[in-house]
């Protein structure tokens, strides 16, 4: 059954250009909502919020819901709905959940340019009584993308989009950002903090090669040192990077050009249900914007309303906007963006 479907999976980029191709994770979600509590553990230098359960009981589920995540196909389908052509490129599994994701990619038409594995990724999504959740995840194969199963004359694009990867898959990016240099493709790198935390010589091969680099702050700390936002950004900053975005929470996201740093701020009044994928819609929304041509604020724009459109709902895929949808939003979207010379 799943080799017939995949037969009739576009998997070939042929002749056609694409706009971008992502590159990163798929899983399965799964979103478990229980009624925790949660506790506060305090150290001399930090205060830590955990999820707690009592040891040795049953726990209820209240609602379970399942969906599929992973900060590739995340991505890829955020850039397709806005209307870029779009490729994806990781490893699937070879069993119910990846037919789950394949068929994902041919409904939000995104080509897949990877290869199979055996066990697909996995995801369990604790709910918080708080406006935030705990992820337990299991890789599968998507650790072990190697180099020498890509196909290359298939990765005929504008940019590449690397979402976070581990294990051979890292290696692999490694080596793909290195092919981009070479290839004139442009790359945007959006590092999770279990990649930040491993410092800026581990990821050196790819920063170098980057050219729209986007971060939180603990990540961008993790990096290149304490400092303040304007110190940070000059820092990551190198010659090949054109942008250097850094996100801080309420506090919103902060884009560096080499000359002028933007700052836009969230909507302080939303319903927020979960915020899983908010992340991954506001950095391929403000890639999208790049893409198309757009300016630094329009492309801020683009990014946070997606994100904000995704933490109102389950889910981190399930309401990202539409390339109508969003053309609407942009035109009403009166926010102010403060600028200030570095």
């Amino acid at each position: 059954m799943f080799f017939r479907f995949l037969g009739h999976q576009k998997i070939t980029g042929g002749d056609f250009l694409y706009d971008v191709i992502t590159v990163g994770s798929n899983t399965l979600d799964v979103f478990a909502k229980t009624d925790s509590e949660l506790i506060e553990i305090k150290t001399r230098r930090s205060t830590e919020e955990l999820l707690a359960y009592p040891l040795g009981s049953k726990i209820l589920i209240t609602d379970l819901e399942f969906m599929i995540g992973g900060g590739g196909t995340n991505t890829a389908v955020a850039f397709s709905r806005l209307g870029l052509k779009t490729g994806y490129l990781g490893k699937i599994g070879k069993d119910e959940n990846g037919l789950k994701i394949f068929k994902l990619l041919k409904k939000e038409k995104i080509d897949f340019l990877g290869t199979l594995g055996d066990i697909s990724g996995y995801s369990v999504i604790l709910d918080s009584i708080e406006e935030d959740r705990t992820i337990l995840t299991y890789k599968g194969c998507n650790n072990n993308l190697t180099f020498k199963e890509i196909h290359l004359p298939k990765l005929k694009t504008e940019w590449f989009y690397f979402a976070s990867m581990m294990g051979k898959s890292l290696d692999t990016m490694k080596k793909l950002a290195e092919y981009a240099g070479k290839k004139k493709i442009k790359v945007a790198f959006n590092a999770s903090s279990y990649l930040a935390e491993k410092g800026f010589s581990f990821l050196k091969r790819i920063l170098e090669n980057t050219t729209l680099l986007i971060l939180n702050k603990e990540e961008a700390e993790l990096i290149a040192g304490k400092g303040d936002i304007k110190d940070l950004v000059k820092r990551l900053k190198l010659p090949k990077m054109e942008i250097v975005i850094i996100t801080n929470g309420a506090k919103g996201a902060y884009c560096y050009d080499g000359k002028t740093l933007h700052n836009i701020k969230p909507e302080k009044k939303l319903k927020i249900k979960e915020t899983t994928g908010a992340g991954d819609a506001f950095a391929s929304s403000f890639t999208a914007g790049l893409i198309k041509g757009k300016s630094i604020e329009e492309s801020l724009r683009m990014g946070v309303l997606n994100a904000e459109s995704v933490i109102l709902d389950y889910g981190a895929k399930n309401i990202l906007l539409s390339r109508n949808t969003m053309m609407k939003k942009l035109r009403s979207d009166k926010r102010k963006i403060t600028k200030s010379k570095l």
